[in-house]
């Protein structure tokens, strides 16, 4: 297995020939820290929990996406645009690419979700979603529709600060993330992702009520999340599959580094 990539905020590699095109708007980033073991029966084979001080994160993503358009066509202007909420683990595979990995990816139109499911076995579910302003602060709700289970929500409020100049290495891997692995009948393929260095705010967690975590088969974290940031938003290009990692690869996760002494982990 391979060293894992270093983690850079910005991409890689520029795609120049993009299979999707879209917008990521109004994005809270929301995470808590959890052991490598507790999850690594989540990833894909092929795949190993990445780690940051020897641990590793849930995250729970809620934004709008804006405007998604296949190849180089423009972006779908209905259809194409509609709030998310995405429950992520971070992975890493034998080539040492870092990426995500969706449990979870509720939505509020249904055609992308159906396309998502059927085209790239995504775990796209139908919600009843909403992302509003209100003065200072951003409101996300998401109500679960199909196919279940009925009853997963989340209620999120943040209150955005001001803009960071330098982001952590905890944020940076966090939210440099350049691509997703996902399973397929052959192996785990890596989908790679473009786009502009994020701008990141620190943020206030106003209210927060959810249960999407334990629906994607999580425990629900015990304290309070240790990382809370937002950003306005960047256009993103996603880029072809990769060839996938065969599916009888095994690897062995990385050697635990020293472990912070944060009383919040599940």
């Amino acid at each position: 297995m391979l060293a894992p990539s270093p983690i850079t905020p910005d991409a890689p590699a520029p795609i120049g020939d993009p299979l999707l095109t879209q917008r990521w708007l109004d994005l809270a980033f929301i995470h808590w820290p959890v052991e490598p073991e507790t999850v690594a029966g989540l990833l894909p084979r092929g795949t190993v929990p990445d780690t940051h001080d020897g641990v590793t994160y849930v995250g729970l993503v809620a934004f709008r996406m804006h405007k998604v358009g296949w190849f180089r066509l423009p972006g779908i202007p209905y259809f194409g645009s509609f709030p998310e909420t995405n429950v992520r683990l971070y992975s890493v595979d034998a080539h040492g690419r870092r990426g995500v990995v969706f449990r979870s990816m509720d939505a509020s139109r249904l055609l992308p979700v159906v396309l998502g499911r059927m085209a790239f076995r995504l775990p796209y579910v139908w919600s009843r979603m909403n992302v509003r302003t209100v003065g200072d602060t951003v409101a996300y709700t998401s109500r679960r529709r199909w196919p279940g289970p009925r009853g997963a929500h989340s209620h999120i409020t943040l209150r955005p600060g001001e803009r960071i100049d330098e982001p952590t290495e905890l944020e940076h891997f966090l939210t440099a993330r350049w691509g997703m692995h996902n399973s397929f009948p052959t192996g785990s393929a890596y989908l790679p992702n473009d786009h502009p260095r994020w701008p990141l705010h620190r943020a206030d967690l106003m209210a927060y009520d959810e249960n999407l975590l334990a629906a994607a088969g999580l425990t629900p974290p015990t304290g309070p999340p240790v990382s809370v940031l937002y950003s306005p938003g960047v256009p993103v290009r996603l880029g072809r599959p990769l060839p996938p990692l065969p599916a009888h690869t095994h690897l062995q996760p990385s050697l635990r580094q020293s472990r912070p002494s944060s009383p919040e982990f599940n």
